[in-house]
C-alpha cells in the first residue's frame, strides 16, 4: 500500500509503498478515507515529541471503513464508519485507567505517534478505541472532529461555567471550540498572531464577540482563556488577560518554554494547568453533541502525497479551519 513515511534525518515525509497491515485479535483494519493534519503531527515530525516509533505513519485524525476485523471484535462488522483518535491503547488496570482518566495512563500508546496512522490507504486500530462516526459529517468534515475538538472539548469544560473565554490561536481546534462556547452562551475572544487579519476576520463570522492579536489586551477581563498556539510566552499573557479567579488551560501536548513571570499574575486564586491527550469518554461526549449544535467543520482536502505541503501551512499559519488529507 502507498503511504507516507517519516524519515528522521530529512525530518520530511516520503510516499513510499510499504506493506498493508493485518488485524490482530481485538484490532480492525481500515481503509483509510480522510485524515486530518494536526499540529501533533508536526511535533512529531519535527522531533519535538520524541522516540517516534521507526519509519512511522503519521495521522491521528483518520476516518476509515472496516475492511476486516481480528479475532474477538465484536462491536464492529465491515463497512462500517469509524475514526481513529490520537489515543490508541490504555492498560485498563492502573489507578488512572480505573478512575476514568485513561489519558494519564502510565503505557498508553498513540495513533501517529507509536503506532501507525491515517497518512495511508490503510491503518489498523484497537476496535475499542475507535468511534463510529455521525452520519451527519462527511469523511473529510469529520476527520477534525477527532482531536481539533476532543481535546478543545476537555479544554473547555476545565473553564468550567466561565461566560468569556479568549482562545490563543483560532486554527482548527479552536474553530470548532468557538461554536460549541456559542452555543453554550458563552462570549468568544479571538487571539491570533499579529497581523493575521484573515484568522480574526473568520473568528468573528463563527460568533467572536471580539478578535485581535495575542499581545493585545481584551476590551474586558475574561474568565478564563485557552491556548491552542504552542507558544509558552502567550502563558503570561493570558494570565494578564484573566480576572482574580480566572483559569488558564494549555491545550497543547507540546509547548516552547514558558518564560518567568511574577507571582502576581497568579495571585487571586487563578489556575493554571495543562490538557494531556483524552478519554474515550470525550469522545463519546462530544461525536453525541456535535450534530446536535450542529458543529460545523471548515476543511481544505489536500492528496495525501501533498501532506509535507499541509505541514508546512501549518508551520506558517496559513490554514483557516482544517487541513485534510482524502485520497
Amino acid at each position: 500500500m502507498r503511504a507516507m513515511v517519516l524519515n528522521r534525518a530529512s525530518r520530511r515525509l516520503v510516499c513510499t509503498t510499504v506493506p498493508e497491515p493485518h488485524p490482530d485479535e481485538g484490532e480492525v483494519l481500515l481503509r483509510i478515507h480522510a485524515c486530518a493534519v494536526c499540529r501533533t503531527d508536526l511535533h512529531v515530525v519535527d522531533g519535538e515529541l520524541p522516540n517516534a516509533k521507526p519509519d512511522l505513519v503519521p495521522g491521528h485524525e483518520a476516518i476509515g471503513r472496516v475492511v476486516a476485523a481480528g479475532t474477538g471484535v465484536t462491536r464492529f462488522r465491515a463497512d462500517d464508519r469509524l475514526g481513529v483518535p490520537w489515543l490508541g491503547f490504555a492498560c485498563g488496570a492502573c489507578r488512572f485507567c480505573r478512575t476514568g482518566r485513561e489519558n494519564l495512563c502510565p503505557k498508553a500508546r498513540f495513533t501517529g505517534y507509536q503506532i501507525d496512522g491515517g497518512y495511508a490507504e490503510f491503518a489498523v486500530a484497537d476496535a475499542r478505541f475507535c468511534f463510529p462516526i455521525p452520519d451527519a459529517y462527511t469523511d473529510a468534515e469529520a476527520a477534525p472532529l477527532l482531536c481539533a475538538w476532543l481535546i478543545g472539548h476537555r479544554a473547555l469544560r476545565m473553564t468550567r461555567d466561565a461566560r468569556r473565554i479568549g482562545l490563543y490561536g483560532f486554527g482548527a481546534a479552536a474553530h470548532i471550540v468557538a461554536q460549541i462556547a456559542r452555543h453554550e452562551g458563552r462570549q468568544v475572544f479571538a487571539f491570533t498572531r499579529p497581523g493575521d487579519m484573515a484568522a480574526q476576520d473568520f473568528a468573528r463570522e463563527l460568533g467572536a464577540a471580539w478578535a485581535g492579536s495575542s499581545d493585545e489586551v481584551p476590551p474586558e477581563p475574561l474568565e478564563a482563556a485557552i491556548l491552542f498556539a504552542p507558544v509558552g510566552a502567550l502563558v503570561p499573557a493570558a494570565l494578564r488577560a484573566v480576572e482574580a479567579g480566572g483559569t488558564v488551560v494549555c491545550a497543547g501536548i507540546h509547548m516552547s518554554d514558558i518564560p518567568s513571570f511574577p507571582y502576581a499574575l497568579l495571585w487571586g486564586e487563578r489556575m493554571l494547568r495543562s490538557v494531556a491527550n483524552l478519554t474515550r469518554a470525550d469522545g463519546e461526549a462530544f461525536l453525541a453533541l456535535a450534530p446536535r449544535v450542529p458543529v460545523k467543520t471548515e476543511v481544505h482536502t489536500l492528496a495525501p502525497e501533498r501532506a509535507n505541503e499541509a505541514l508546512d501551512r501549518l508551520r506558517t499559519g496559513e490554514v483557516r479551519g482544517a487541513l485534510v488529507l482524502v485520497p
